[in-house]
């Protein structure tokens, strides 16, 4: 890794040719990664830079982030950040359209060499608030002129590692600068005591209910919630669940009142990164036109997680955090009960989390040997070769804003059996637990939090897939469903417009129309305006 000297202090005024936005996360491929945002944050980013928005991702600098980025720069030093000073970084993604990547270098960030949340034991890092609050600062010292990084019309904040942001341009009455925030995932809120108000850089008038106070600690996803001019959900179910107590997490009340200002958007996926006719990562490609393939990927499955090679046996896939969310607990449950009225049922287990469920998972593997296999831990190849192998795939789950992994599944011809909610609700038509599937299907959902109504929909899956006509066409649809970003992306430009200064409200609408060629003659665009 090497850096090139700060270049002079960027001018602020310029001839805009395209309209800018600044997506601020805390993962994102090939960077980093612990689950579905990662891909989310990239591939947004990608499809923004192709539909002519002048798109940067601003992340932690974590060493594996900035030993992976390319061509690195300074781009400014921020003397006054919580937990001590930083630099900023100016690269790019090589391998992703060389879309431009800042990142925040702190002694905090510098310190997360293997998980950028929690610790070997699992536990959350201390300097956590510092960290992130660094991380939202960095952001409105971006706005505010005081890097060599040109100042975006719309900054996009992305859960609660950003959503101080939005408060804090609040605060510094920056209003040049339209804000977005999206809530990925209500659960994980970045609360904490708010006698480190003063140390994070948050003033007195953030603090009171009508701020960012949450049942006495102060809530970094209750501020962004609060002063966003939007905020969107990544799908239309979840936007409206979290209004609900059932799935609001205590934060149902403020976003009732600002209702009007969510704007539900579904996520897609990189069909060329998920796509088993071209993934150079699966043992043999195949098409929705002709799966023969599919039967070379099981076997390689079954090689990997040293189950049986046995061609015809019914194997069912679990790909994700191994969590109380993902409903692991059931899955231990019902499992046993499954493998015994099923013999020839098997299980692949990839993902990490809860160390009681991984355990758990390890111990049903030593009891069933050949039958289930399991891998903790992460790997791109082997998620691949999971969703390209498995005949199905168990995804419950006790709530889910989009749902990325099923969707991965169904690209593959891998039938999902999944909770009816979120995300799943909107994205996988169901077969129903009896009867003849209806023309479409491409999964089968179950309903409540019980281990009974999770093997019900898995012995629906597996009577299925005894029936080769009925999984062939259901395999068949559910590839060929539309996940990709050519929808989302234009809502995603569309909120944008709407929240930019009114000077160049006209270039985001530009930018869902034409290419940037065409741009008439435009305006200068200073600090100032």
């Amino acid at each position: 890794m090497s850096f090139a000297r700060l270049p002079n202090k960027h001018s602020f005024k310029e001839n805009i040719l395209q309209p800018r936005a600044l997506l601020v996360a805390s993962e994102a491929i090939p960077l980093v990664k612990t689950g579905g945002l990662a891909d989310v944050i990239t591939a947004l980013a990608c499809e923004l830079k192709r539909n002519h928005v002048d798109v940067s991702i601003l992340l932690p600098g974590y060493p594996c982030a900035l030993d992976a980025a390319e061509n690195l720069k300074e781009a400014g030093y921020l003397p006054d950040l919580p937990g001590g000073p930083g630099k900023l970084y100016q690269g790019t993604i090589a391998e992703y359209d060389d879309v431009s990547v800042l990142l925040l270098d702190t002694p905090n960030f510098r310190k997360r060499l293997v998980n950028p949340y929690v610790d070997h034991d699992g536990n959350e890092y201390q300097d956590n608030a510092a960290s992130f609050a660094a991380l939202s600062h960095a952001a409105v010292a971006i706005c505010a002129g005081k890097t060599s990084v040109p100042v975006p019309h719309v900054v996009h904040a992305n859960d609660w590692h950003a959503g101080l942001i939005p408060a804090l341009l609040h605060v510094a009455g920056i209003q040049r600068v339209g804000t977005v925030l999206t809530i990925h995932n209500l659960a994980f809120q970045g609360n904490y005591p708010m006698d480190l108000a003063e140390s994070l850089g948050l003033p007195e008038s953030l603090l009171g209910p009508d701020g960012m106070e949450f049942w006495g600690k102060m809530s970094f996803l209750k501020a962004g919630i609060r002063y966003a001019d939007r905020i969107s959900t990544v799908s239309e179910s979840y936007a409206k669940e979290i209004l609900t107590p059932r799935f609001g997490c205590g934060l149902d009340g403020i976003l009732n009142e600002r209702k009007d200002a969510i704007v539900p958007i579904p996520n897609g996926i990189d069909i060329n990164t998920w796509d088993p006719e071209t993934d150079p990562m699966i043992k043999h490609r195949f098409s929705r036109k002709d799966l023969r393939h599919k039967s070379t990927c099981k076997q390689e499955l079954q090689k990997l997680f040293k189950l049986q090679s046995l061609a015809d046996a019914p194997l069912m896939a679990l790909g994700s955090r191994i969590t109380h969310q993902k409903m692991a607990d059931l899955a231990l449950e019902s499992l046993p009960g499954l493998l015994e009225k099923h013999p020839r049922l098997q299980v692949a287990v990839l993902g990490c989390g809860d160390h009681e469920y991984e355990h758990g998972f390890a111990e049903l593997a030593k009891r069933y040997p050949g039958r289930v296999g399991v891998h903790i831990g992460y790997d791109e190849q082997r998620a691949h070769a999971l969703h390209a192998g498995a005949d199905m795939l168990l995804h419950g789950t006790r709530f889910e804003p989009f749902g990325l992994t099923p969707i991965y599944s169904m690209r593959y011809g891998t039938i999902p059996v999944a909770s009816r909610v979120g995300g799943i609700i909107d994205t996988i038509p169901d077969a129903g637990l009896n009867g003849t599937p209806p023309q479409g299907a491409c999964g089968v959902l179950f309903d409540g939090e019980t281990a009974d109504a999770m093997g019900a929909a898995v012995d629906r899956a597996i009577a299925l897939y005894e029936q080769p006509a009925v999984w062939l066409e259901m395999q068949r649809h559910s590839m060929s469903c539309d996940f990709s970003w050519n929808g989302p992306v234009r809502k995603y430009i569309d909120m944008y417009r709407q929240v930019a200064p009114q000077s160049v409200r006209h270039l985001f609408a530009a930018a869902l129309v034409q290419p940037v060629e065409d741009y008439a003659e435009l305006p200068v665009y200073t600090a100032a305006a």
